[in-house]
Parts: structure tokens; sequence; C-alpha cells
């Protein structure tokens, strides 16, 4: 099954509706500090509403922590950037990737796409590099569209 990474995630009801779809779906959620909020607080956990206890989290207090178990466990790094040119549906998903969203006001840094094994993006028909005026969409968006593809190749319920 697929893991999800929230590279310092700045928002907190992204992160809990994030959280939910996590335990919706049982993937593994890491979140790489240092973050915007505090996870007690209770715009997360509203967002999140009672589902937290279902929630596989793991807290990682910075990305070399974060990358020190990627390497241990193994699989591929899947970073979705607004500034990639593969679509997420052009990606054959395995069971052992990590897919890794950035922060809601400006992404992954360089340095840490430059870890990536992979670097996709959401095509947007509104969004700017196509005349339109959307840049990205909402983290938590983002995090169920491109999960659920990932789940569908991989036939997961």
């Amino acid at each position: 099954m697929p893991r999800l990474v929230l590279f310092q995630p700045e928002i907190p009801p992204n992160t809990g509706n994030v959280a939910r779809t996590c335990a919706a779906t049982c993937t593994e959620l890491h979140l790489v500090e240092p973050l915007g909020f505090e996870l007690s607080d209770r715009t997360v956990r509203r967002a999140g509403l009672d589902y937290w206890p279902w929630v596989d989290l793991h807290r990682h207090s910075d990305w070399d922590t974060f990358r020190a178990l990627h390497v241990q466990r193994g699989g591929r790094l899947l970073a979705l950037s607004r500034h990639a040119s593969r679509p997420y549906t052009e990606l054959r998903y395995r069971d052992d990737d990590w897919l890794l969203f950035g922060q809601e006001t400006s992404g992954l840094p360089q340095a840490v796409l430059d870890t990536a094994d992979a670097r996709l993006t959401i095509p947007m028909a509104g969004g700017v590099d196509r005349g339109g005026g959307v840049r990205s969409l909402n983290l938590a968006t983002a995090v169920g569209v491109v999960l659920f593809e990932a789940l569908r190749q991989l036939q997961a319920p």
C-alpha cells in the first residue's frame, strides 16, 4: 500500500482532511516537521473528525529523519509538484511508493525535489501553465486525486 508524506504542512484543516482520507484507505500518514500548527489544534481535530484513532500517523522531526526511514524501508519517492511535466496518471504505481506533497504556499523545496525518484503533476485545464489563473489544487484535494489513482491501479479497496 502506498504511503503518504506531507512536507511541513501549514494549514490545519488540510492535514485533518488528509488524515481522514488516510484513515478511510488504511494509508500510512507521515508528517515531516516543522508543522505550521500543533496537531492538537481544534481545526485539525475537527477536520479529521473522530477518525484520528484509525490514522497510522508517523511524525518526523525533519527531512533528514524522514529520509533515513525512507532509505531503510525502501520504495520510490514520488514528488508532486505543479512544476513537473509528467502527469500522475502516466505512472504505474507500486505498493512500496511514497507519495510526497509539499507546503500549501510554496510546494517542495528544490533540495527535496532532487531526492525524488519521479516528479509528477496534476494537469489542470484552468492552470496557469494553460493560460488560466489556478496555480494549484487544495492540498487535501490533490492528495485524494493521486492516492485514489494509485489505489485504483493497485486494485486496493
